[in-house]
């Protein structure tokens, strides 16, 4: 089995070019498709990589992570700076989309998309401390933020010039280590970190003159600057990080509402059953 080098978003050396936006979000699509489909499974059993029943099951279940969050992550890799930014994945589940966007940008090995999930594999369907690409993730849900706080809090100790991009999902919400780490980012003033939140069971945002937004609203509370865009648009994410990234009196948590049902057939690369070229996007 080929081990890839564990190659991380803010290693001295790693480098990559988003020429696209939207045909990266295209391929994570696809590729998370074939990470975890029966072809994705066939391919692995031809190579001799093994991954028992329960193993696929799981990853199977992880492809929705994927098609929530790709145009979260390609916006991400589109607005890092390759070598110096970090990206931290809070829900260790969701590591499967930076993965899809390693390999269509060259940051990771196409053997990724057979290796993902079998035993053995740093490309683990839950990531770990050794999983490539993320500089973070967590086991647990809700660790994320703090992780990030952590690494905007040196940078600023020791005058780095560094971003950490630090994508979350819905359900980390209810954890009170959020809230905790939020807090900190805020009463710190770390501007250098922007959260990128996939929800995709919110419902829209309430127009003017309406209830508060409850996904927004305790972000505010805490200080924070709130984004909330239809996070299938990649022009709306990524205008939303450029924005943050201007901000510097503080954090700001883009709010993505996404369909958990998004398809691969929804993207202009991934319904003809070929996988798009890589290297770049």
């Amino acid at each position: 089995m080929l081990m890839p080098t564990v190659r991380r978003f803010s290693d001295t050396g790693s480098r990559w070019t988003v020429e696209d936006p939207d045909t990266l979000a295209d391929r994570i699509r696809a590729h998370a498709r074939h990470m975890t489909s029966a072809a994705g499974r066939a391919a692995r059993e031809a190579e001799g990589v093994g991954a028992g029943a329960e193993e696929d099951r799981r990853a199977s279940a992880f492809l929705g992570a994927a098609l929530s969050s790709a145009e979260q992550v390609a916006a991400i890799f589109t607005t890092a700076r390759p070598g110096r930014d970090r990206l931290v994945c809070s829900p260790a589940h969701y590591v499967i989309g930076p993965y899809a966007a390693a390999v269509a940008v060259g940051l990771l090995d196409r053997s990724a998309l057979t290796e993902y999930g079998t035993d053995g594999s740093p490309v683990e369907a839950i990531g770990s401390e050794r999983s490539p690409v993320v500089d973070y993730t967590c086991g647990s849900p809700g660790q994320g933020l703090s992780a990030a706080a952590g690494y905007a809090l040196a940078d600023r100790i020791h005058g780095r010039d560094a971003r950490t991009f630090t994508l979350m999902c819905e359900e980390e919400t209810a954890e009170g280590q959020v809230w905790e780490a939020a807090r900190f980012t805020a009463d710190h003033g770390l501007c250098n970190v922007t959260v990128v939140l996939d929800a995709p069971s919110a419902p829209a945002a309430p127009t003017a003159g309406t209830t508060p937004d409850p996904l927004a609203a305790p972000w505010r509370s805490f200080g924070w600057r709130t984004a909330q865009v239809d996070g299938h648009d990649p022009t709306a994410v990524r205008e939303a990080l450029a924005a943050a990234l201007r901000e510097t009196d503080g954090p700001t948590a883009v709010i993505c509402r996404t369909s958990p049902g998004r398809r691969p057939e929804d993207g202009r690369h991934a319904g003809d059953g070929r996988q798009p070229g890589d290297g770049h996007a």
